[in-house]
């Protein structure tokens, strides 16, 4: 029966909505306000409501006391991805590049963010203050207002219901980089009593990392104190539905970026005052293990308000009348600002898999932002030094092709069960669902970046993009099989882009797992005609095959002409392979330098097009001109000696 009424309903809203008038059915008491509380870089382990026994937050602890507790809540592991997939209710990965770090996705061309559905309703939308969306979508058009100064109580009229957001920066990372920072409050944290955990080393840095996150989390604390101190005093709290969550994970190292439990498990508290109690999916002070995802944040709110999900929307809601669970939250890591890689992660109410489509590359690349954080710093000395434990030397080398982990009994995931044949059947499932959702959402990770394919309509084309072949070709690659060369070289003369910067790829790192030994004869004549290849990207990738097992010269003069062209991330792809072959780039020396006096001429702004390919651009070329010239250690990867 709830269906057939829901099917009504939206018909209903959908004629309201043709005609102009769903802004006049919402009434006083029709429908929750609801207030996004959210705190950037936080991990759900770093609160006391989730174990963390250091901090104190007695605003937190009060609010989870009478809020459903979410502990399984996951995003992808940095904000602007996670703020795609929350503005529009659809997988970063399906709309590319959302996916990457700081890049427009191609969005269908009907879709707008769910919060212009609301205001369509009635509601009076406020956003205070990011909109890092990744994404093309018209921040006027969802937003009555968004910036430093919105805030619900602006709204016309004072009945009127408000879904209002205000992101709390006082977590990000940037707090843990040397700089003077005279707003924050005296120290009260002893760097001696911080638990560090064992993938981590015990450097002064990381204690001193942990003790200014915990003291910033009291700040947050307080600040959220404010903000339901003037829900309460507007009069407001009992018909305000309030959510309190992290964007993404943690500022301490192997947490923000990175796909472990510490990277994209956030916390998530959600409180129905009485008045809104028949909305919630438990009673007040329940703890969910059920998994949900930033992708279901926009189907719930749509759900509470009691408005009709747009089939778009690739979540489900996870409270009021349309609420269901999940079997499988899904996240995914590709480019961080200059560095590529591509992974992506399965997640259930016990088990945490991670396949990593480039194994070859190591979990920790010399991201320029990152490696602002002393954390980071003091972690490289000491694997220059030597003084890493096979616990933490880990996670600084090379990654391998699975990563299986029992959350409940390794909530550090220090322990990676994938080739422990007593979870055998773990690892099929879990194979297998991630399968199922790539091919479902098309995922666009598996296309290069700046291919014509990118995007949600571009990406549905089945003979230019046909995802269940790349998908089953790109796990091929990744695990780096020699027997598996044959197929690559039949598959770098395909008609399909991807296809053939996959078998481009699979190439590489089977060089990389080869000892120094060539490739046979039909394997290099393939990659020597995929070096004149019309996508520079797979030029690029045949190049750095060729490079690896073969010789170098004859690749690096394809990769210094795609760094001479306009390209953008072909360009930028080309330098990440000349960094990945270190001294033996020596002669693009020139070129480089040429490149990045042609990159600081043309520089633009972050905020205009391009601008971040740009910055990045110049970062990358700026470190791999100091290790050639000696002004800069390069890093060291100790499961690489």
């Amino acid at each position: 029966m709830r269906r057939v009424m829901r099917i009504g309903c939206k018909a209903v809203w959908c004629l309201l909505a043709a005609i102009g008038l769903t802004a006049g059915v919402c009434h006083a008491g029709d429908r929750p306000n609801i207030l996004w509380l959210v705190a950037e870089d936080t991990s759900a382990s770093s609160l006391p409501c989730y174990g963390n026994t250091l901090a104190s937050t007695p605003t937190l602890d009060a609010l989870a006391a009478r809020s459903i507790v979410f502990e399984r809540c996951l995003t992808n592991p940095v904000c602007a991805p996670s703020r795609f997939t929350l503005i529009t209710g659809m997988h970063a990965a399906s709309c590319g590049p959302a996916h990457h770090m700081r890049a427009q996705g191609k969005i269908p061309a009907d879709l707008t963010g769910f919060p212009a559905l609301l205001r369509s309703a009635g509601y009076y939308t406020t956003n205070n203050a990011k909109t890092d969306y990744n994404s093309p979508i018209d921040v006027k058009q969802i937003w009555n207002a968004s910036g430093k100064a919105a805030h619900y109580r602006n709204r016309p009229e004072p009945n009127q219901p408000f879904f209002a957001v205000f992101n709390h920066e006082v977590t990000h990372e940037s707090c843990l980089f040397p700089k003077n920072d005279p707003d924050l409050p005296v120290p009260s944290t002893d760097p001696a009593t911080v638990r560090i955990p064992p993938y981590q080393p015990d450097t002064p840095e990381m204690r001193a990392d942990w003790a200014r996150q915990t003291d910033r989390i009291a700040w947050l604390d307080r600040q959220i104190q404010n903000k339901l101190d003037e829900l309460e005093t507007a009069g407001l709290a009992d018909n305000t539905v309030v959510f309190f969550f992290g964007d993404n994970g943690g500022v301490t190292p192997r947490s923000k970026r990175f796909l472990q439990d510490s990277g994209t498990r956030v916390p998530l508290l959600v409180h129905f005052p009485p008045k809104w109690r028949h909305l919630a999916p438990a009673e007040p002070g329940t703890r969910l293990t059920d998994p949900v995802g930033f992708v279901d944040f926009s189907a719930t709110l749509l759900s509470i308000a009691d408005i009709p999900a747009p089939p778009r929307m690739q979540g489900r809601p996870f409270a009021g009348p349309a609420a269901r669970t999940n079997d499988h939250v899904f996240c995914t890591r590709d480019r961080m600002d200059e560095r590529y890689d591509m992974s992506r992660s399965v997640i259930d109410r016990r088990w945490l898999y991670i396949r990593h489509f480039r194994p070859d590359l190591p979990f920790v690349q010399p991201i320029d932002y990152l490696f602002r954080g002393r954390g980071y710093q003091s972690w490289a000395r000491a694997a220059r030094d030597g003084a890493l434990t096979p616990a933490t030397a880990r996670f600084w080398g090379r990654k391998p092709a699975e990563e299986l982990y029992d959350i409940e009994a390794d909530p550090d995931n220090t322990t990676n069960l994938a080739a422990d044949p007593a979870h055998r059947d773990e690892i099929v499932r879990l194979r297998a669902a991630l399968r199922q959702h790539v091919i479902e959402i098309r995922d666009n990770g598996l296309l290069p970046e700046g291919s014509p394919l990118e995007g949600y309509d571009e990406s549905r084309d089945p003979v230019a993009f046909p995802v269940e072949r790349v998908f089953d070709l790109a796990v091929l690659a990744s695990d780096g099989d020699a027997r598996s060369l044959p197929a690559f070289v039949d598959a770098l003369d395909d008609p399909s882009e991807p296809v053939r910067w996959w078998a481009a790829q699979g190439c590489t790192m089977v060089a990389r797992g080869a000892d120094g030994e060539g490739f046979p004869n039909a394997t290099e004549a393939a990659l020597q005609r995929a070096m004149s290849d019309e996508s520079a990207a797979v030029r690029v990738a045949a190049a750095e095959a060729f490079a690896t097992a073969v010789r170098v010269e004859p690749a690096i003069k394809v990769l210094e002409e795609v760094v001479r062209t306009d390209a953008r991330w072909p360009k930028l792809q080309a330098l990440n392979v000349l960094d990945r072959l270190g001294e033996r780039a020596r002669p693009s020396l020139p070129a480089l330098r040429d490149a990045l006096a042609d990159a600081e001429r043309a520089a633009v702004s972050d905020n205009a097009p391009g601008g971040s390919a740009s910055q990045y651009t110049r970062n990358l070329l700026t470190h791999m001109i100091a290790l050639l010239e000696g002004t800069k250690q390069p890093l060291v990867y100790p499961a690489f000696r």
